[in-house]
């Protein structure tokens, strides 16, 4: 009877969008009418929004609401982000895979997958050497000749696995005000949860800006997060990072097999676009990931969720700052991350990376979860049940919550997380 009453009062909460014991708009659905919303509870003009993931927004789609020319850059985004690179065209030496989508694929463009790429270092008296002089920390699985083959040095003693991470609705996160998320690492937090900023220098605009991209949130901007992924994971040079990585640190090997000239990504004379703008264009423009109608199952695994503690890290939603983007001025980002680093204990990495240290992890956003069947940084887990057993550090007593509730409601809780 408990949880029937429950259930009955979280339908009522999803219908209206209001909020409940924190619950905020956790059990909001997106194809509601704006006017809905509690305006009171966000800001003011809240009301005035278009609620992001309409009716009809699929996977890979645009965001709705773009002009003609934001289309036209999105599908000319797409369309390098769907390119190959050879090494006439600067691919390599080293390299990850030769294009984004070759990465980047599930379930459609612009998802993410199960492949995964290799970091290392050396733990040596509490210190994480990143071994850069022999090329770590992210080592290179590919070369344009096996004479340039990069392998893992024999002195590290830490390596990790990081899967592909989908790259749906990133321009709404980069569309976050800086300050907006530092509020969230603001006040109390029950269960020993923190949560801290990761400040790093963007070098696209050469400030001191929060990061927000990457498992280690080591990025602050898309157009710093692709010119990052063109050198490292294609091998492709760009006016933001011009210089070559070396076969573990081997210049002379470098200079041998590096035959075009750097920057090898140019600007178009035409356009004042090189690839990675266009690259940037098109992850700013994807759409986030659609959410499916909400159950009464899945409305009383929303309430759950938050009973869990779950949401204290995850977030329901955020709002983006005014932006000259119209698809991207003050909307709901129902995200489920806070976008902080949170020490995960024996679920970190071991690699410190950016401003996180070995055991700090960003918080990663569910939304799209269903559509993943690897979990967790390295896949390590085959299911969302897995997954959350298997959390530790600050997040050890949402964990033990999850654990220690019956088995049905460990099901409706899941079904919610199936549901964004």
């Amino acid at each position: 009877m408990k949880l029937k009453r429950r259930t009955e009062l979280s339908v009522c909460v999803a219908a209206i969008g209001f909020t409940l014991g924190g619950l905020g708009t956790v059990v909001a659905q997106t194809d509601f009418a704006p006017g809905k919303q509690r305006a009171a509870r966000v800001r003011p003009n809240v009301s005035t929004m278009a609620i992001v993931s309409p009716r009809g927004t699929q996977f890979g789609d645009p965001l709705p609401g773009l002009t003609t020319a934001q289309l036209g850059d999105f599908a000319q985004g797409l369309q390098e982000f769907q390119s190959a690179d050879t090494p006439a065209s600067g691919l390599g030496p080293i390299y990850n895979n030769v294009s984004c989508v070759a990465c980047h694929f599930a379930p459609t463009s612009g998802g993410g997958s199960v492949l995964q790429v290799t970091r290392f270092g050396r733990l040596a008296n509490g210190y994480f050497d990143p071994m850069t002089e022999q090329g770590g920390s992210l080592l290179q699985s590919q070369a344009i000749d096996p004479a340039v083959q990069e392998r893992i040095p024999a002195e590290a003693n830490v390596i990790a696995k990081r899967q592909t991470t989908p790259l749906f609705g990133l321009g709404l996160i980069e569309a976050i005000a800086d300050a907006t998320i530092e509020q969230n690492a603001t006040g109390r937090k029950p269960d020993g949860v923190s949560g801290r900023v990761s400040m790093v220098q963007d070098v696209a605009s050469g400030q001191t800006r929060v990061g927000r991209f990457g498992w280690k949130a080591q990025q602050a901007s898309l157009l710093s997060f692709a010119g990052d992924a063109y050198v490292n994971e294609i091998g492709i040079t760009n006016r933001l990072f011009p210089n070559e990585n070396a076969p573990n640190g081997n210049t002379a090997l470098l200079a041998r097999f590096d035959t075009v000239a750097d920057p090898e990504d140019v600007t178009d004379a035409g356009t004042g676009k090189a690839d990675i703008d266009r690259f940037a264009d098109y992850m700013r423009y994807l759409a986030p990931p659609p959410r499916l109608p909400l159950t009464l199952a899945s409305t009383a695994g929303a309430v759950l969720f938050v009973e869990a503690g779950c949401n204290v890290c995850h977030q329901a939603f955020m709002l983006t700052a005014a932006n000259p983007v119209a698809a991207l001025d003050r909307k709901l980002v129902p995200l489920f991350s806070d976008l902080l680093l949170h020490d995960m204990g024996t679920l970190g990495d071991g690699i410190a990376q950016g401003a996180a240290q070995m055991s700090e992890m960003r918080t990663a956003p569910l939304w799209g979860l269903r559509m993943r069947t690897a979990f967790l940084h390295d896949g390590r887990a085959t299911t969302v049940d897995a997954a959350i057993r298997m959390h530790a550090g600050e997040a050890a007593k949402a964990r033990d919550r999850f654990v220690a509730m019956p088995g049905g409601q460990q099901d409706r809780l899941l079904q919610f997380l199936g549901s964004i």
